[in-house]
């Protein structure tokens, strides 16, 4: 009987062997197989995959002589080739238009937490808000055959034609945040007319008569349905809609500087703004105090989205408070539950989540 030992040695030898007889495996051109670990071990191959995957019918000493070995000569798992074979990849593609924006990475967080504990990889896509490059990469993500796809549109989407591979066969899609009325897909949503009006009203409440607005693109849903619920807001409390005072850019850090600049040559000022974005806000915010502005004596200020932004300037900003992470929490539960077949998961649903005004010192006008 050999001992374990000169059987280890043995097994060691024909590694070293194996390593100096291919000059593929030296120069890393040539990947490790299941064939390659069962001839050092002089075991069957159908016996290393079994090993390889823990199974409880191979020996428990000869699994580890497996995992050793496959570990010591730098075996890698060919999942992908595997999941071809099962017509799944378990991965998902994620398409969002910016990455710099602290709502987005908290979405990416959601979405992270729910398809980890799923055992699904992620493949994200940046529009850098184009349609160009928004449909690129949907069709990248299309031919690396994610089994589903979770997006937010770019500024300038205005049809989702690049979407139609998914559509025809029968890919799930969830979009989030910035979507289009389509025949196909979940969206997860707040109520963006209500969100709008509630900060609006807000700033009436405080004694604001003329309340400026400023937002981006209005074709897209988040941005029109909150300038909808600024002028509902203004009509609720007897207040004109005058169009001089909404201000549709960007949102950049040079658009902010370029608004307050704007405002603060105005011969009749606003005494209250609604912006759609904190970080704008912020910006906007500071250009004003440097103009010789009080915040908010002189300018009552609404953000949006809750960034963290909003609790370190100063005054500290009210928003509203959009849960970015249980928007992405959200979407990836429903894009799992459609791909486990659940009886529950419908492929037209819209998702509404809970957004709310949280009111801090930036807002408090006045008492009336």
């Amino acid at each position: 009987m050999i001992s374990h030992f000169a059987t280890d040695c043995i097994i060691f030898f024909k590694i070293l062997t194996f390593r100096c007889s291919t000059t593929h495996c030296m120069t890393g051109k040539k990947d490790i197989t299941i064939y390659d670990i069962a001839k050092v071990l002089s075991l069957s191959p159908a016996t290393v995959s079994r090993g390889l995957k823990d199974h409880p019918a191979i020996n428990i000493k000869t699994r580890k002589r497996i995992m050793d070995t496959a570990k010591e000569m730098g075996y890698r798992s060919n999942s992908f080739a595997s999941n071809l074979r099962m017509q799944k990849t378990h991965t998902i593609g994620i398409i969002v238009h910016e990455l710099k924006s602290q709502f987005i990475s908290s979405v990416l967080a959601g979405i992270e937490k729910i398809t980890t504990d799923a055992g699904y990889d992620l493949i994200i896509g940046h529009s850098s808000e184009t349609y160009r490059k928004e449909a690129a990469n949907v069709h990248n993500l299309f031919h690396k055959r994610v089994d589903g796809l979770i997006a937010s549109l770019a500024f300038d989407t205005t049809d989702l034609d690049h979407f139609d591979p998914f559509v025809q066969k029968g890919i799930p899609i969830v979009f989030f945040d910035r979507v289009e009325d389509f025949p196909y897909g979940t969206r997860v949503i707040i109520d963006n007319v209500k969100a709008g009006h509630e900060a609006t009203a807000h700033l009436a409440a405080q004694g604001c008569r003329r309340i400026a607005h400023v937002t981006a693109d209005l074709h897209r849903n988040v941005y029109a349905g909150r300038l909808k619920g600024y002028k509902q807001a203004l009509s609720d409390y007897g207040l004109q809609y005058d169009a001089s005072m909404l201000f549709v850019n960007d949102l950049s850090e040079t658009s902010a500087v370029r608004t307050a600049k704007q405002i603060l040559a105005m011969k009749v000022r606003p005494d209250g703004i609604f912006i759609t974005n904190d970080f704008f806000a912020a910006v906007f915010l500071q250009a004003l105090k440097e103009g010789g502005l009080r915040i908010p004596e002189d300018i009552a200020i609404v953000g949006f989205n809750n960034d963290a932004i909003s609790r370190i300037t100063h005054p500290k900003l009210t928003t509203i408070n959009y849960p970015g992470e249980e928007v992405g929490e959200q979407a990836a539960r429903s894009l799992l539950d459609q791909l486990s077949g659940s009886p529950s998961a419908r492929t037209t649903d819209t998702i509404i989540i809970r957004s709310e005004l949280i009111i801090r010192d930036s807002s408090m006008h006045r008492k009336i």
